[in-house]
């Protein structure tokens, strides 16, 4: 996979107006965008078909989604079917769920990313305990996409030990929760970045600016 200059916009908010604009503003520096509840809730599905037929990007459905195989499966096959290239999956459900999503992804011949741990602090108090353990469980099934988290960098390097450098690692948390781009990409493939493209007055300018770090 790959993901133009390294950042994948989370694109949060809450209507297509705001949504398009803002793809619009960065669509030069950024060919990947991550839409998740906030738009598609707001939006319905079509927000994902919108974003694919306007700017011929890639999308990933960031739905976490963790329930029981048949349902997961449903929700996966509804996704692709609206144009997502890849849906983010938890770990933590169990090798029986994920396998279903990853199922729909070879019906639908799209790809599937397991969420290991997630960024925000209360992930210590459940996720993280298992981390390890769901990663270890991606490998047996033969996924390699992850998603790991760039504000806890000693996580993300033992996820990358894990997962091994053949596998695609995508990482939330860089700028608004405090993450650094630069030290992230020493072991992420990519960057998630929302708050800090999609609230800042000039998207365009924020994204050059992380561009710039990377490159400093």
């Amino acid at each position: 996979m790959e993901v133009k200059n390294n950042i994948i916009l989370a694109l949060d908010v809450l209507n297509m107006e705001d949504a398009l604009t803002i793809v619009e503003n960065v669509s030069n520096y950024i060919d990947t965008i991550k839409i998740g509840y906030p738009l598609v809730l707001s939006e319905g599905l079509r927000s994902i078909t919108e974003i694919k037929e306007n700017f011929n990007c890639t999308v990933i459905a960031d739905f976490k989604v963790a329930d029981i195989p048949e349902t997961n499966e449903k929700i996966a096959n509804l996704t692709f079917e609206a144009g997502a290239d890849a849906i983010i999956v938890h770990g933590f459900v169990g090798d029986d769920s994920a396998k279903a999503c990853m199922d729909s992804t070879k019906n639908y011949n799209k790809d599937i990313f397991l969420l290991t741990e997630m960024s925000h602090p209360g992930a210590s108090m459940f996720i993280q305990k298992h981390t390890e353990e769901i990663a270890e469980m991606g490998v047996k099934l033969g996924i390699n996409k992850y998603v790991g988290p760039s504000t806890k960098l000693n996580r993300l390097e033992k996820i990358r030990g894990i997962i091994g450098k053949e596998s695609f690692l995508i990482s939330p948390g860089v700028g608004t929760q405090g993450g650094d781009p630069k030290d992230t990409l020493k072991f992420a493939d990519a960057l998630i970045v929302g708050r800090s493209i999609y609230l800042s007055k000039d998207p365009e300018k924020a994204v050059k600016d992380i561009i710039e770090r990377i490159k400093s």
